[in-house]
């Protein structure tokens, strides 16, 4: 198959983007990714709606990483149309792409902070990056997006070299935030926490979804992190989505795959979890949810 990437997508003038409304967030349709012979996606369809929490999930090999890389622009599909606020991110411009990137934030698995950066430089880069906001500004937004994600301003001056694996975890979300997105990607975001730290990591996530009204966009593979945030599962297998819904729908699906990835013991363990959590919060209702633990980790 020839490379074609013709599909009719449409794209918006310059600078204006779909950012409100009721249309996806993001819309996937009939994407094909190759690596030479090797097809990894085929006729793949995902939308994800505004302001819903969507994970992905799959095995090795199904592309989940390299289907975030496409939302991001970062790598472009053989066939197929990637609209990410109403634009197909494969025809804009760079100008229209540096403007969309302005409207989403990206937390890597490692956090690919900026080693020879303090933490400050590190949330203010973003910023920085616009050249248009005063110094006296960007002091203010880094000091109040570090405090968002729990650090006191006393963390500003440390290297990245200096912090432990939650604290790169909260500077990486921090700078992800730094020009108010309303789309977050996070890849694998507990990866590489113990549990205590990655129960409070996710508690911040849903804080901050919650009250910034984020879209949010996860690759994981963790069962707990999934079922703890997940407005919707979407499970990549046999080259394309085979199922997409809330939890307890997926696990419904009669597919080898999510059989084994679901319902084996870890699955279990953890929806137990969920159950238990679903039910105490439902007990303490009404009484709101419980604050998110504001006291970065040392």
């Amino acid at each position: 198959m020839a490379d074609d990437t013709d599909i009719a997508c449409g794209t918006g003038k310059e600078g204006q983007f779909n950012l409100h409304g009721n249309a996806p967030v993001v819309d996937i349709t009939n994407l094909w990714t190759k690596f030479g012979r090797t097809v990894v996606h085929q006729d793949l369809n995902l939308e994800i709606e505004r302001g819903e929490i969507l994970s992905i999930v799959g095995g090795s090999g199904t592309g989940k990483t390299v289907l975030l890389r496409q939302m991001l622009g970062l790598e472009h599909p053989a066939r197929g149309c990637v609209k990410v606020f109403g634009e197909d991110i494969n025809k804009a411009s760079s100008d229209q792409l540096q403007q969309l990137r302005n409207h989403w934030g990206m937390l890597f698995q490692q956090g690919a902070l900026y080693s020879a950066l303090t933490v400050f430089d590190n949330v203010a880069q973003p910023m920085r990056e616009l050249r248009v906001l005063p110094e006296a500004l960007v002091h203010d937004a880094v000091l109040l997006k570090m405090n968002m994600v729990g650090l006191g301003p006393e963390h500003a001056l440390k290297m990245p070299s200096d912090l432990s694996g939650g604290m790169i975890k909260r500077v990486a979300l921090a700078r992800a935030l730094a020009l108010e997105p309303k789309l977050l990607f996070l890849d694998e975001p507990t990866a590489g926490l113990d549990p205590d730290l990655s129960e409070s990591f996710v508690a911040l996530i849903q804080s901050l979804h919650r009250e910034l009204g984020l879209t949010v966009v996860m690759v994981t593979h963790d069962l707990d992190t999934l079922f703890a945030l997940s407005t919707r599962i979407a499970v990549l297998a046999e080259k394309h989505v085979i199922a997409i819904g809330p939890t307890r729908e997926v696990i419904e699906v009669d597919h080898p795959f999510i059989k084994q990835f679901f319902l084996g013991d870890r699955g279990k363990r953890a929806l137990a979890v969920l159950d238990e959590k679903q039910a105490a919060g439902k007990a303490a209702q009404p009484g709101g949810d419980a604050g998110t633990d504001k006291k970065a980790e040392k």
